[in-house]
């Protein structure tokens, strides 16, 4: 593919996540009618365009929230390690399946930045929580930074993003050191071809860095990675593909006005460190960035030790 048409591919990418995201609800709707049109349902979060959205809820009721957004194509229990350990030092946790992952509903339609963002909102209003601390990984963090730029921070108190996405991993002309529209075309292609051999490939290999010299393996690591992979919908994991990669948080970026963490790995395969972690927290102002070296983009598990201590510290803070 050409220089030309690369860039038109890509701008029609974006343009599609943009338009027209929240029409499945009401077309006429705010973001905030959207997400105040969500019910709880048991262990459910039920949205206004009528997605079941699973979610979990530790720790102590009254205890400080924290709220996590998982990565592709993960489900709430990539969290659990955070989510024990925080819920024993007294805060309260709570994480969703996104819409077609985990145990939620696998709508065919909506699977993209703009809905991701309003289903977060819809559990966040929904449970009514308040003073909240958002973490959001890889494909969260671009939920996080939607969410904010389009619900605000009345109800967050601070914002972490890890490995995350923000602020825009596609190469275009404005954004030439991104990620090449092919390198996303491939992953498309090989969802179709075998996802479940993708999804093996990619935990085996550059997710947690198990390809990189002397890496210790864990084939615990990778058996639940692909097994969360599998649980969610082959239409919506392919769509989200192109929610991560092609949608642009820049605008999203400039409305943090909380304390935010960024973390990331400097040995990061999937969302290389510069074009991400170094560049979204260069555009939020007053940031903190802290960079792992050696880290992996799975760093939540291979260096969960460090990543809870730092988290709980900037809990504290």
């Amino acid at each position: 593919m050409n220089t030309t048409l690369r860039t038109v591919a890509a701008s029609m990418l974006a343009i599609t996540l943009q338009a027209g995201a929240t029409a499945e609800a009401a077309p006429s709707a705010t973001p905030a009618q959207i997400a105040a049109g969500a019910t709880v349902d048991g262990n459910y979060i039920v949205t206004a365009d009528g997605v079941r959205l699973y979610y979990k809820d530790w720790g102590p009721k009254n205890g400080p929230v924290v709220t996590f957004s998982h990565g592709w194509p993960l489900s709430s229990d990539s969290w659990e390690s955070q989510m024990i350990f925080l819920a024993d030092q007294g805060y309260r946790v709570i994480a969703h399946d996104r819409r077609g992952h985990g145990r939620s509903s696998q709508p065919w339609e909506g699977n993209d930045m703009d809905h991701y963002a309003d289903d977060l909102a819809s559990v966040i209003e929904a449970l009514d929580l308040d003073d909240i601390t958002t973490v959001g990984f890889s494909t969260g963090g671009g939920e996080v930074a939607r969410y904010i730029g389009r619900h605000g921070t009345e109800r967050v108190k601070k914002a972490v993003l890890v490995s995350a996405v923000p602020p825009l991993m596609l190469q275009t002309e404005d954004n030439p050191n991104g990620v090449p529209l092919e390198v996303f075309d491939g992953l498309r292609k090989a969802s179709l071809e075998n996802r479940s051999q993708l999804y093996l490939d990619i935990a085996s290999g550059p997710f947690f860095g198990f390809n990189r010299p002397g890496a210790k393996v864990s084939q615990g690591l990778i058996d639940n990675w692909w097994s969360q992979g599998m649980q969610a919908g082959h239409k919506n994991t392919y769509d989200s593909i192109a929610a991560f990669s092609a949608t642009d948080f820049r605008n999203d970026l400039k409305k943090f006005d909380v304390p935010t963490l960024v973390i990331h790995g400097d040995d990061d395969q999937i969302v290389p460190l510069d074009i991400s972690g170094k560049a979204s927290a260069a555009q939020i102002e007053g940031a903190k960035l802290i960079v792992y070296p050696g880290a992996p983009h799975g760093l939540t598990d291979t260096h969960k030790d460090r990543f809870n201590k730092d988290l709980l510290n900037f809990l504290k803070d």
